[in-house]
């Protein structure tokens, strides 16, 4: 079976979360720092993203809300 994420992906992730435990990771714009973990997650696919890594594509928000209408039901 095929990795879903490249190993640069998992790299970027693991040093995201490693300076994230650590408390110096930031948040891109604000600049403030990143205490949630699947925050911290999301800047490391976004930078291997940015590198060019093989990283699945973002689910589009009508993706996600259909998923969420769809538990509630059942």
């Amino acid at each position: 079976m095929a990795r879903k994420y490249s190993k640069k992906a998992s790299a970027k992730v693991g040093r995201a979360m490693k300076e994230r435990k650590a408390g110096t990771l930031k948040s891109g714009r604000s600049g403030k720092k990143v205490k949630s973990r699947k925050q911290a997650i999301a800047i490391g696919l976004s930078e291997a993203r940015a590198a060019g890594a093989k990283v699945p594509k973002k689910a589009s928000k009508k993706k996600t809300a259909k998923k969420r209408k769809s538990k509630k039901i059942v």
